[in-house]
């Protein structure tokens, strides 16, 4: 019996010393204990144990391990919490520069310059390219904070309810109130870029003589201080909170639904999942929130009359005023635009995220 304990005690000290030892090692371990078991069994008294039952006991016990070699342990320290809101500003600031001419566009047309047609024509002789351009800096640093904080929020709320779920899949009620708490924590921290990008849109369409002129985002933040105080980069940060709540809400839960519905009931491939998912989140994304996008950008914009009074008193002045004298689709002016703005930018932001994932687990990061 005393050689027996040993031997067990041989094989359990080698199977736990054993962290990276491929599937070839383990049947032969196994192999091995059954002839030790074999020669116990038939020098020893008739209390010794069954060899069929050790090497079932064996045998479970290094089923516990992979094949193969040992998966690697997660990179510790602080990259893991910061890594999604790295991937998610740097995927934002990318869609960005793509989607900058469109957002141009779409900010002259709610300043009542006229069609998507005739904007585009107007800025093309008399600015030149390099107006569909204008404000990008601000643009990049509203990214690099608004889209940030909200896909880094949303992925770490969205984790810890997985984990409260015990791993199974959210519900959409759940997905949307992340999406809601994620895109007002952003919308708080992209304000001032946000006050900043509009300015610079907008500058060129004021007369010469209250152009602010502005020359990159930091200098119309730094001007912002200077003249109107530290507070003045949120003016108009409650629509911006509100209109960013109801984009998050609308784009996540209806992108996620999208992809199961394409993916599973039409079979589509990955490309056509990702197109189709993004179009339909995007069209969402902007029917929720163009209401409150139209009344932030009024705000945002407005200038002081020859004594001093603004045209809006505050964003409820402001809804109701438009409402009052443009009717209901007034908030809708420039949709189409509006609407081929976010769902492109959806879908590459998702695009890249994907292949900026792709390259990290390929650095090991």
């Amino acid at each position: 019996m005393t050689k027996e304990k040993q031997t067990e005690s041989n094989v359990t000290s080698v199977i736990s010393s054993t962290t990276k030892g491929t599937y070839i090692q383990k049947r032969t371990l196994i192999l091995t204990s059954r002839i030790n078991t074999h020669t116990l069994s038939s020098s020893s008294s008739s209390h010794s144990r069954c060899p069929e039952s050790e090497t079932l006991t064996l045998l479970c016990f290094t089923n516990s391990f992979e094949m193969g070699e040992e998966k690697p342990k997660p990179i510790g320290g602080v990259w893991p919490t910061v890594k999604p809101f790295v991937n998610g500003g740097a995927s934002g600031m990318l869609a960005t520069c793509v989607i900058q001419p469109i957002d141009m566009i779409k900010v002259r047309i709610q300043l009542g310059q006229g069609s998507a047609v005739s904007v585009t024509k107007e800025m093309l002789k008399n600015e030149g390219v390099g107006a569909f351009y204008k404000g990008l800096s601000a643009g990049l640093l509203r990214q690099a904070t608004y889209t940030t904080a909200r896909l880094g929020t949303f992925r770490i709320l969205t984790n810890k309810a997985l984990e409260a779920n015990d791993g199974k899949p959210l519900p959409l009620y759940q997905k949307a109130l992340c999406g809601l708490t994620a895109g007002a924590i952003g919308a708080c921290v992209g304000s001032p870029a946000d006050l900043a990008l509009i300015r610079m849109q907008a500058d060129a369409t004021l007369p010469a003589a209250q152009r602010r002129n502005y020359t990159n985002a930091f200098h119309a933040l730094y001007r912002i201080t200077a003249d109107e105080g530290v507070l003045a980069l949120w003016k108009g940060a409650g629509p911006t909170v509100v209109r960013a709540m109801a984009l998050n809400m609308g784009m996540l839960a209806s992108y996620d639904q999208s992809v199961e519905f394409f993916k599973d009931n039409l079979g589509a491939g990955e490309g056509a999942t990702i197109l189709g998912a993004s179009t339909v989140s995007g069209f969402f994304a902007a029917a929720c929130s163009l209401p409150f996008d139209y009344v932030k950008t009024q705000i945002q914009k407005m200038q002081p009359d020859a004594e001093g009074k603004y045209p809006y008193t505050g964003s409820m002045d402001c809804a109701l005023k438009t409402l009052k004298s443009g009717g209901p689709f007034k908030f809708y002016t420039g949709f189409p635009v509006y609407c081929v703005r976010i769902a492109p930018h959806v879908m590459m932001t998702w695009i890249f995220l994907n292949q900026i994932q792709k390259l990290e687990k390929k650095a090991g990061l």
